[in-house]
C-alpha cells in the first residue's frame, strides 16, 4: 500500500483528502504547515508528498526543491484552480488542481511513485533519503557521500534491489564471496554491521535483521 504525506494548513483539506484517498488504497500521514515536515517524514517513511498550496507562497519551491534534495521523495503540488496562473510549484515532479478527482489524484500518486522507486538494473536505487548510482556505484544519504568498500556496496546494492526479500547468510555468502570462500558466516554479520553504521541513524533503517535466518533491506 502507498502511502502519503499531507503537508496543508486547513485541516479541512487533510480530513478531505485523506478520506477520499482511503477508497483507492492509499494510507495518509498529515501534518500542518512546513513545521515538523522532516519529523513526520522520518516517522511516516511515505512514499509521496502532498504539498498544499494555497495564498502566494514565494519560499515554497526552494521549500520542496530542498525536502526532495534530502528525502528523494517525489512531490505533488496541490493547487487552487483559480491559483494555477499565479502559483509557482515548479519545485514538484506534478501537480493537480483544486477541485480534484480522487481517482486521479491516486492514478498520479501511483504513477510518480512507480518513476521514483527502485528499478533492478536501472540507473539508481533509492529508498528514503538513500541513492544508490548503479551507473558511477556512489551511494548517498540525504545527498551526502558515503564512502563504502566493494563488498559493503554490492551487499547494498543486491538487498536494495531486492526490497523486502530475506536472504540467508549462505546465500549472501555465496552470492557476494563466492561458492569457493571458506569463511564463516560472521563474515556478513561484520559487513552488514559496517554497512549499517555508514548509512543508516535512529531516523533511517534501511537494512533488518530475521532472526536465525538472515538479513533483508526494508519494503518502504
Amino acid at each position: 500500500m502507498r502511502h502519503a504525506l499531507i503537508i496543508s494548513r486547513d485541516a479541512e483539506t487533510k480530513a478531505e483528502i485523506r478520506r477520499n484517498l482511503a477508497g483507492p488504497g492509499l494510507s495518509c500521514t498529515c501534518v500542518s504547515g512546513n513545521n515538523g515536515v522532516r519529523e513526520a517524514i522520518a516517522s511516516a517513511r511515505p512514499d509521496v508528498l502532498l504539498f498544499e498550496l494555497g495564498e502566494p507562497q514565494p519560499e515554497m519551491p526552494e521549500t520542496i526543491r530542498k525536502i526532495k534534495q534530502d528525502t528523494g521523495l517525489p512531490v505533488i503540488a496541490l493547487v487552487p484552480e483559480e491559483l494555477l496562473e499565479s502559483t509557482d510549484y515548479s519545485g514538484a515532479d506534478d501537480f493537480i488542481a483544486f477541485p480534484y478527482d480522487a481517482t486521479e489524484l491516486a492514478i498520479r500518486i501511483n504513477r510518480l511513485v512507480r518513476k521514483s522507486s527502485y528499478k533492478e538494473g536501472g540507473e539508481e536505487i533509492r529508498c528514503d533519503g538513500l541513492t544508490i548510482d548503479l551507473a558511477t556505484c556512489e551511494v548517498t544519504v540525504n545527498g551526502a557521500p558515503v564512502e563504502l568498500t566493494f563488498k559493503e556496496y554490492e551487499l547494498l546494492k543486491l538487498l536494495a534491489g531486492n526490497r523486502g526479500r530475506v536472504f540467508t547468510r549462505e546465500a549472501l555468502l555465496d552470492r557476494i564471496w563466492g561458492y569457493d570462500y571458506f569463511g564463516g558466516d560472521r563474515t556478513v554479520d561484520v559487513h552488514i554491521r559496517r554497512l549499517r553504521s555508514k548509512i543508516e541513524d535512529a531516523d533511517h533503517i534501511y537494512i533488518e535483521t530475521v532472526r536465525n535466518i538472515g538479513y533483508r533491506f526494508v519494503r518502504g
